[in-house]
């Protein structure tokens, strides 16, 4: 058993997670880690959502990115990246190149780092096909346990596609630990219960343990009378893993992405703002206390 003082020196890693797009990963994932950073966590947030790279557009960083990748393809050189973690050749990489996993790190005006998604991600599901299961899922596990942990931070956080697929499968058993952002609707229920459904069978196949520590009810209008019927109908079938608060539909929250930054960041919050900014604060809170046990 973990005594509290090994709990303590521990990274803790989570994943947001949904089958589904458009539930709100990439935004929870973002405003997570600035409600982390708040609470004196060192944190890194990782996208493997794909190119858009919506995770640096929230922090202001997709131009700089862009560029990054551009001045890249002009030298004919694209690593090291997120992408190529996943490759044959990432050890021969990081010999090469020592502070490699160093180099993929943005830092953001907001507290977390990020490592921004990178084009190479497009074709890392297929290349992952022809590797030997046994190898196939440990790769980003490998990567963060020998080269992000040893950097000292806190927490990790990955942002995964919204789909089930080689590159998602990498970053559940990395994280072991998921939060499933939800809308209140009956889709999304069902979509909930698959997801705990496919835990529990990874986690019987493969022997491991993934843990369904999250499930976040978002975008949620509580005007109308069918989202409090589904809010509860959510913490019925999830006691454990609700979270403790809803956020709030928000048009601020798009609006802030916008303008580079997070709703954390804005001059003039709304309401709605200001309700979502407390919401993200005390489920942060929450999800790091159900992986450590503190306060």
């Amino acid at each position: 058993m973990d005594t509290d003082a090994d709990m303590a020196t521990k990274t803790v890693r989570g994943a947001t997670f949904l089958d589904k797009g458009g539930t709100g990963k990439t935004t929870t994932a973002a405003h997570f880690g600035v409600a982390l950073a708040e609470q004196d966590h060192n944190v890194l947030i990782v996208d493997l959502a794909g190119k858009q790279n919506d995770l640096a557009e929230y922090f202001g960083l997709l131009d700089d990115w862009q560029a990054a990748i551009d001045a890249d393809d002009d030298d004919d050189q694209d690593w090291p990246n997120i992408g190529t973690v996943f490759t044959d050749q990432w050890e021969q990489i990081a010999r090469a190149v020592p502070d490699a996993a160093e180099q993929m790190i943005w830092e953001t005006s907001e507290g977390p780092d990020i490592i921004p998604a990178h084009p190479d991600l497009d074709g890392v599901d297929d290349d992952l096909a022809s590797v030997d299961q046994e190898d196939r899922y440990q790769r980003l596990n490998e990567f963060t346990t020998e080269h992000l942990e040893p950097m000292g931070y806190d927490v990790i956080l990955f942002d995964l596609p919204g789909l089930t697929n080689n590159v998602s499968y990498n970053g559940l058993w990395a994280a072991r630990n998921i939060i499933a952002p939800v809308e209140m609707g009956p889709l999304e229920e069902k979509q909930a219960n698959g997801l705990r459904d496919d835990l529990d069978r990874i986690a019987t196949n493969f022997d491991i343990e993934l843990e369904l520590t999250m499930v976040l009810p978002n975008k949620v209008d509580t005007r109308t009378n069918l989202a409090e019927e589904y809010l509860q109908q959510f913490e019925d079938a999830y006691p454990d893993a609700f979270a403790p608060a809803y956020v709030p539909v928000s048009q601020d929250i798009r609006n802030a992405c916008n303008q580079g930054k997070t709703v954390f960041a804005l001059d003039k919050p709304s309401k709605t703002a200001e309700e979502a900014i407390e919401a993200y604060r005390v489920n942060a809170k929450a999800f790091y206390r159900r992986l450590t046990g503190g306060e």
